[in-house]
């Protein structure tokens, strides 16, 4: 009997104890709030997606340009992702001067096959160019900067996906003392031979870079990888240049060639560049 009172007694402190330390352990990180928003760019008014940590602080920004689809709601899952590692997240249409795109499943376009894409995409590329991202990079950035929740004193990161790897790259050019990294993932035209590839540029830039390129594309363009490397060493940046052994499309959850593994690497590298340049 003795023994089952010590028992009881152990336990009793036992389960004290342990609704004592739920009590005072520190709650987890909330999941960053994720918004609609419509921003103020060079020709007029581009929807978006804002995801912003919940925690209070001020934060340094990151501009997510999305791929050639254009903004929807997969955007929304990545920004959060890159939010919850410390940094304020603004996901643009960057082709609003050709369709009108929020993020949400109702303005999505439909996925296509990749040439089919590139074809209806051809438009929106043209009406985008350097001159123009420029333009809207610096709206944007003066955007951020409005909001309480960004730290307008730190540097920016700008990611891109796809053709949104050239807009990061221009981006980067844009406004050199507050872009100070820059991530291409499966890029597109970022190294080409037309004198104006963004690859030619990264001079005018002062940001640490990351770029992944999928497997195949490296095989149609096995050169890429060599004209950025020489690029980033000619203007004595760092650059860090990778093949994965992955689709096309790898780091985008509704692509066809999405791979879970390789996506959540290229995750964790981007947002190892970003607290490497950033923080």
């Amino acid at each position: 009997m003795r023994i089952d009172h010590m028992m009881r007694n152990a336990l009793a402190l036992f389960v004290a104890a342990t609704l004592a330390a739920c009590a005072t352990a520190p709650a987890g990180p909330a999941t960053p709030a994720t918004q609609a928003v419509q921003v103020q760019a060079a020709d007029g008014l581009a929807g978006a997606i804002l995801a912003t940590p919940e925690d209070g602080a001020r934060h340094p920004a990151v501009i997510l340009w999305p791929d050639l689809s254009g903004l929807r709601p997969a955007y929304a899952d990545m920004a959060i992702e890159i939010a919850e590692a410390g940094y304020v997240v603004l996901v643009p249409n960057a082709f609003y001067r050709s369709v009108s795109l929020d993020g949400s499943p109702a303005t999505a376009q439909p996925r296509m096959p990749f040439g089919e894409t590139m074809q209806r995409g051809a438009p929106w590329r043209e009406a985008a160019s350097d001159a123009a991202i420029i333009a809207d990079t610096r709206a944007y950035v003066a955007y951020l900067d409005s909001l309480g929740s960004v730290d307008a004193a730190a540097g920016i990161g700008t990611v891109g996906i796809d053709i949104g790897g050239a807009h990061a790259f221009v981006a980067a050019r844009a406004m050199p003392d507050r872009v100070r990294a820059v991530a291409a993932i499966h890029p597109l035209a970022i190294a080409t031979s037309r004198d104006t590839s963004p690859h030619l540029f990264v001079d005018q830039s002062k940001a640490g870079y990351l770029i992944e390129i999928a497997s195949a594309d490296d095989e149609r363009e096995p050169g890429d990888k060599d004209d950025l490397r020489t690029a980033f060493a000619e203007a004595g940046l760092t650059g860090q240049v990778a093949i994965i052994d992955a689709p096309h499309g790898y780091y985008v959850a509704d692509d066809p060639g999405y791979d879970e593994t390789a996506a959540k690497a290229a995750r964790d590298a981007v947002i190892a560049l970003l607290d490497q340049e950033l923080k």
